[in-house]
């Protein structure tokens, strides 16, 4: 069973992880000059890409490892609101720009409002952070993080609330909420237990110390570790795959797997009956047995 940090803390991938997150705001502004396309209704903070049924979310603060802004967390909640209700996009990518992946609350601005007696900060969690979670975790189509850089605090948790987490190499996590006096808020008690196990969540929230790339691999947190120029296109061929597969059925798959986290077996056998019901009268569901009957391949619409 590995421990938290099952390399040590001399480890040489821990120290590039711990070097990143603390040297990000010196060295992320000349690292995030590459220049994204994005649709013309966006908030620079915010870019969004689409590409044959993906749609690319990129978090673009790389001068504070894309640290979460009040503009950024207003840009987040309207675009994945309205990702998931464009019925032409089937998969969505979620990556940082330039060093890191997110690194959390923007906590200059947070301090600075605290100190001006704007009540903005403390209903932020409610106001931002629990509508991007519920829309990334709760989105009918899947989501893949592509996570380049350090994912800290409240990105962490947006990368936990997606259905797939693509890492670097060089990248890390760091629960870091109990190094500043708070508790866990962005769905991180709901998600990272259920991903790892309330034990291991429990040790990590607590510590709050970093974890390599790989030791979240060990410990089952993320889905595969790749060279950092090979994350996100890693992400968006996974996204084109499942772009291509049956939305309608994986949202339902979402849907149920949700459900029961919180239902007995009795209501989750329901929940499943429902749902494959209405799963069996979709035009996928009809198209892939004709299909299969043909010996062809299937072809989703997702509908």
């Amino acid at each position: 069973m590995p421990s938290i940090v099952p390399h040590g803390p001399g480890s040489a991938q821990l120290r590039v992880a711990v070097a990143s997150y603390r040297r990000g705001r010196a060295r992320g502004r000349e690292a995030g000059a590459r220049q994204l396309r994005r649709d013309p209704d966006v908030s620079d903070v915010l870019l969004i890409e689409r590409n044959d049924g993906v749609a690319t979310l990129t978090l673009n603060r790389p001068e504070s490892m894309n640290s979460l802004s009040r503009e950024l967390k207003q840009a987040l909640v309207g675009a994945v609101e309205e990702l998931a209700a464009d019925e032409s996009v089937r998969a969505v990518v979620l990556t940082g720009n330039g060093r890191g992946f997110c690194v959390g609350q923007d906590l200059r601005e947070h301090v600075t409002m605290l100190e001006s007696g704007d009540p903005a900060p403390l209903s932020t969690v409610v106001e931002h952070y629990n509508p991007i979670v519920l829309g990334l975790a709760g989105m009918p189509k899947p989501v893949i993080a592509a996570v380049n850089g350090m994912a800290a605090g409240a990105g962490a948790g947006l990368a936990f609330a997606c259905d797939f987490r693509i890492t670097a190499k060089t990248a890390g996590f760091l629960l870091a909420f109990a190094n500043v006096g708070l508790t866990l808020d962005s769905g991180v008690s709901w998600t990272l237990p259920r991903l790892i196990g309330a034990a291991r969540a429990t040790s990590l929230a607590l510590l709050a110390e970093p974890i390599t790339a790989e030791a979240a691999l060990d410990m089952g947190l993320v889905n595969a570790v790749v060279e950092p120029e090979r994350v996100l296109p890693a992400a968006q061929e996974l996204a084109a795959r499942l772009a291509a597969g049956p939305t309608a059925a994986y949202a339902a798959i979402k849907a149920s797997i949700a459900y029961a986290a919180s239902s007995t077996l009795a209501e989750s056998l329901a929940k499943e009956a429902e749902l494959q019901t209405a799963m069996g009268r979709t035009e996928d569901h009809r198209n892939a047995t004709a299909a299969f009957v043909a010996k062809q391949k299937a072809v989703f619409v997702g509908r």
